[in-house]
């Protein structure tokens, strides 16, 4: 009997659309109030956020643009979750027994704050850097990119919906 081999390439398109790296120490909210204005967007909070078998949570706003029948998404990319340490805690001289991990959805891409993913398979590279210097004019961000995704090794961490 053959065995059969399903690869995420199968599944997973590289070049169907492109992802924005973000820097910038604005809550979730504001950034995406932030882009919706200078970009004439409508992004959204999505009702479940993104959520892994670690307990990270990570936002997502989304916004389907029906004109040209693509997707926009704004999602974190940290999570910090806060957690009790029975070992600390029974100290005599510690304070607090709370400590704090921290999650990436992308490991690889540790000083990216949020990362917007663009759907759109026909997006041409002036449009795209367009997109990138418009977020780059936002005073609040420090600065944004274009990230090649054929080098990043935690991916399947996009595919969400």
């Amino acid at each position: 009997m053959a065995i059969k081999k399903l690869s995420l390439d199968d599944f997973f398109d590289d070049e169907g659309f492109t992802l924005i790296g973000i820097h910038t120490s604005l809550e979730d909210y504001r950034l995406a109030y932030l882009l919706n204005t200078k970009l004439n967007i409508r992004l959204k909070r999505k009702k479940k956020d993104l959520d892994f078998s670690n307990n990270a949570v990570y936002s997502i706003y989304e916004w389907y643009d029906e004109k040209q029948l693509n997707t926009w998404n704004l999602v974190s990319n940290i999570c910090k979750l806060e957690t009790v340490n029975t070992e600390i805690s029974n100290n005599l001289f510690s304070d607090s027994g709370k400590l704090t991990e921290t999650f990436y959805l992308l490991p690889e891409l540790k000083k990216v704050n949020f990362l917007l993913k663009i759907s759109d398979e026909q997006m041409s590279e002036t449009k795209r850097q367009k997109i990138v210097n418009t977020i780059q004019e936002i005073a609040q961000i420090v600065t944004a990119y274009s990230i090649e995704t054929d080098q990043l090794k935690s991916k399947s961490n996009l595919i969400f919906n």
